[in-house]
């Protein structure tokens, strides 16, 4: 058996680096001479080392033998991977959501922890593990700002708020969309990451989310026609706007009335 070969043996049967050279300050486990590697080589032993202690080998998922639900309300260490496809590896891992320190923690965006290769590599392996739909591609040119308003207002504005900035839901943390690109947009639509609802193209055709995705990359830099934006949150901020302008005013105007009954 080579180095190689038992580094991997050693990272899928205890999901832990066979040697600590292998596994940089940021904890991404790598291979050693990678840019020697095949693509389906490099995401084999990527998978092995950073994905496999919470999806097991070969992408079936691992149950969770403790009582508690995991993240997600996923009853697993890490649920199948089998059949997600090219879409959901490509979602997870070009926003930074994966791979997760632990299975209780909700996914936050951050910057992608594996290369470019690197996570082509990891997408092209773990469609490779079933049938599975491909990374979308929309095409928001084509869709209709009026009617993404109104789909948006519909299916997502609860959570996300009317302009996209964001929020809570019960259990969760909304995240903004300020730096979703319209690919990751429509992923998010497919897949229904953590606790949002999955909108398959019977719920949301492929014509209504390019509109959707129009609307969301309008609501990053919207025109703002009443004036001050304030963020664009709603009416919470304009209120206290509102508030602190006239408490202004009306403290400015008794201090004036103070000094006339003095004179």
């Amino acid at each position: 058996m080579t180095a190689r070969a038992a580094l991997l043996v050693a990272v899928v049967a205890f999901g832990v680096p066979g040697s600590t050279s292998a596994q940089p300050p940021q904890g991404i486990v790598r291979p050693d001479h990678e840019d020697r590697l095949g693509l389906r080589e490099l995401g084999e032993q990527l998978y092995a080392g950073n994905c496999s202690s919470c999806h097991g080998i070969a992408g079936q998922g691992l149950t969770s033998r403790a009582p508690k639900r995991g993240a997600g309300a996923i009853k697993a260490y890490g649920p199948s991977l089998r059949g997600v496809g090219a879409l959901a590896a490509d979602f997870y891992l070009r926003t930074g959501y994966m791979p997760l320190g632990s299975p209780d923690e909700q996914p936050q965006r951050s910057r992608p922890q594996l290369s470019e290769r690197e996570i082509r590599a990891l997408v092209d392996y773990v469609d490779s593990l079933g049938d599975g739909p491909p990374v979308p591609d929309p095409d928001p040119e084509t869709g209709s700002l009026a009617e993404g308003l109104r789909l948006f207002t519909e299916h997502c504005a609860g959570c996300h708020q009317v302009v996209a900035q964001g929020g809570i839901a019960p259990g969760a943390r909304v995240p903004p969309l300020e730096d979703s690109t319209p690919t990751q947009i429509a992923e998010a639509v497919r897949i229904g990451p953590y606790v949002m609802p999955r909108f398959s193209e019977k719920d949301i055709s492929d014509t209504e989310l390019n509109s959707i995705v129009r609307y969301v990359q309008y609501a990053k830099h919207p025109n703002d026609r009443g004036g001050w934006g304030i963020g664009n949150l709603g009416p919470i901020p304009e209120g206290m706007v509102t508030w602190f302008a006239a408490a202004s005013f009306f403290l400015a105007f008794c201090m004036v009335i103070g000094q006339r009954l003095r004179s």
